[in-house]
């Protein structure tokens, strides 16, 4: 595992690109409606994208062919924008991922179409919750695994969900995803030492029933097995000597 910890620089030049994927995550945000197709959600990224100089990271990346990840409802992850008109009490996850002067940015979130269910509305605000709880964590001289166990911690307090254990965050900076790879569960104080400089992906996702998912025929659209909703939160965090930097969001200093 070779992780590399960035200068002030770097992180500044990741923070830009994630300043554009926030942008496009409030613009895909608004668009969400019941009758929008999430192909024109992609369409409206892409174009958002390449016209503030950046370039889809998910575009052709092994041969994804979108911009956007567009999961809806019992779709986990890796979900192919199409023209599937989204109705009234869907979910819908949306991951966005922009490379801007050769450095990257990577966040996602899940909303409701519409109102969503009282368990909808569960899942998404424990979801949104694990996600605080790991950047929490995201501290000098914690471990790495303490973010992931604060992740299942706070599920596992909240009930009725379900850590999807197969996919998980990343490092990320000049290449999309980089060393090291973010379970989303586990023991705390495992795993390298979180030191300035270390920027991470951090992702849970979660399920309204079993774990246990499968990848569709086209080799990307994950779905849950057992049909049950999903959700996905993601937010791009620098580790600084003051705490963790949300570079997805708004601000220029540390929590």
């Amino acid at each position: 595992m070779a992780i590399y910890r960035k200068k002030p620089a770097e992180v500044e030049r990741i923070r830009a690109s994630c300043q554009l994927v926030f942008a496009v995550q409030q613009a895909l945000r608004a668009a969400i409606a019941p009758g929008v197709s999430t192909l024109e959600l992609d369409g409206l990224a892409e174009g958002m994208i390449r016209a503030r100089g950046g370039r889809p990271a998910f575009k052709g990346y092994h041969g994804f062919p979108a911009s956007i990840c567009a999961s809806v409802n019992e779709e986990v992850v890796h979900g192919f924008p199409n023209r599937r008109f989204l109705r009234q009490g869907d979910l819908l996850s949306v991951d966005v991922g922009v490379e801007l002067e050769g450095y990257y940015g990577d966040g996602a979130f899940t909303c409701a179409v519409g109102s969503p269910s009282g368990p909808a509305r569960h899942l998404l605000d424990t979801t949104r919750a694990c996600l605080e709880a790991g950047i929490g964590q995201s501290r000098p001289n914690g471990h790495l695994s303490d973010i992931s166990h604060a992740v299942q911690t706070c599920a596992e307090a909240a009930g009725g969900v379900a850590v999807v254990r197969r996919y998980g965050g990343h490092g990320i900076g000049r290449a999309l995803h980089e060393d090291p790879h973010l379970s989303n569960y586990g023991p705390p104080g495992r795993g390298p030492r979180l030191q300035p400089g270390l920027v991470l992906a951090i992702e849970p996702i979660l399920s309204l029933g079993a774990p246990e998912v499968e990848v569709a025929e086209d080799g990307w659209t994950t779905r849950t097995r057992d049909g049950s909703l999903a959700a996905h939160f993601e937010h791009t965090v620098a580790i600084t000597e003051e705490g963790p930097w949300v570079l997805t969001l708004p601000g220029d200093r540390p929590r």
